[in-house]
């Protein structure tokens, strides 16, 4: 017996909310991260006789430790902006869930409150990627506004030119990932579910690696069809591209049967999982060595959601980095007197 097509879309509607409201809340969780953060800065420089000196000396010490601990994402700089943010929003309610921390970088140079405020509010409403909050600010859209007589001539070319702003995937897609955290170094024959192991026990770290708008949604996803099952090896929800990121690890060189797996599994799963709302679902292959004639002659090459990237298990040092590079160059020139 078929079930009641309402019941269906009503039961939908309300998973679909709550998978939305739990990315936004990831996302959030971050920002509240790196607020209290600065908060902590500030109460901790208050305790200095020498504020100015010792708050300089934390800073440096904090950067220190907490990249050898976390890694990546905690240069002074970054530590710096921490401790602004909260200098610039010291009530946490003022600040908006729907905007990244990228987006709050920007609005903390500003000095002017009300700017701050305005800013904020127009870019949850248009929805302004980081680059056009940038765009906007840059500009000076805000005064520009309060200055101007013929208030909508302003606003249509802010959205005329912010058209082509948009996020695309392979502004946030890397290549190569550096995995060093998972000390898997000394292990050359690692298996694929070892690694696949090795980054789900440490997720904090990989999320950080991978970059802007990753959350974790599921490892060895099972993808059934009439006939078969399918299990992929990780599902990440990007919260910017408003799109699920599916991720096949492999072990060894690319080659073409993986890059035609990768591309079974992002159909099946636009298919099978993605919902209206979603834009489409890109796929990673993670692998030891890429091969750019496979990549080239492959659906990869014209498919703006498949990507192919390297995973090091360690930074290389100069010369693997100058070898490396030597080969991509000539690699980049093979293919170029082919195409002639």
């Amino acid at each position: 017996m078929k079930l009641q097509n309402n019941i269906y879309q009503t039961i939908k509607t309300i998973l679909q909310t709550a998978r939305d409201n739990t990315y936004k809340q990831v996302n959030f969780i971050m920002v509240e991260a790196y607020w209290n953060i600065g908060k902590q800065i500030i109460e901790e420089e208050q305790k200095g006789e020498d504020r100015a000196k010792y708050g300089s000396y934390l800073i440096k010490e904090l950067s220190s430790q907490l990249s050898s601990e976390f890694g990546k994402g905690f240069s002074q700089q970054s530590i710096r902006n921490m401790r602004q943010f909260y200098k610039s929003f010291p009530i946490r309610s003022t600040l908006w869930s729907e905007l990244s921390w990228s987006h709050y970088k920007l609005i903390i140079r500003l000095q002017d409150e009300d700017a701050k405020a305005w800013y904020m509010e127009e870019a949850v409403k248009s929805h302004w990627s980081v680059r056009a909050l940038e765009r906007q600010i840059g500009t000076h859209y805000y005064e520009r506004l309060l200055s101007c007589r013929e208030k909508k001539s302003v606003e249509l070319e802010a959205v005329e030119k912010t058209k082509g702003m948009l996020i695309r995937s392979k502004d946030i897609i890397k290549d190569p990932y550096v995995l060093e955290f998972l000390d898997l170094k000394e292990n050359k024959a690692f298996l694929e579910s070892e690694l696949e192991e090795a980054l789900i026990g440490k997720i904090q770290e990989f999320l950080l690696e991978l970059g802007r708008g990753f959350a974790f949604v599921d490892r060895q996803k099972r993808i059934k069809t009439e006939h078969s099952d399918f299990y992929i090896d990780l599902v990440f929800y990007n919260y910017i591209l408003k799109c699920f990121v599916v991720i096949d690890l492999k072990r060894g060189k690319l080659s073409h049967q993986d890059v035609g797996q990768m591309d079974m599994y992002v159909r099946m799963f636009d298919d099978l999982e993605k919902s209206n709302d979603d834009n489409p679902t890109i796929g990673i292959i993670l692998c030891t060595e890429k091969d750019n004639t496979v990549v080239k002659y492959s659906v990869i090459d014209d498919n703006d959601n498949l990507f192919v990237s390297k995973y090091q298990l360690y930074l290389p040092s100069i010369e693997e980095l100058k070898a490396e590079i030597e080969k991509d160059i000539f690699e980049l020139e093979l293919n170029k007197e082919k195409d002639e």
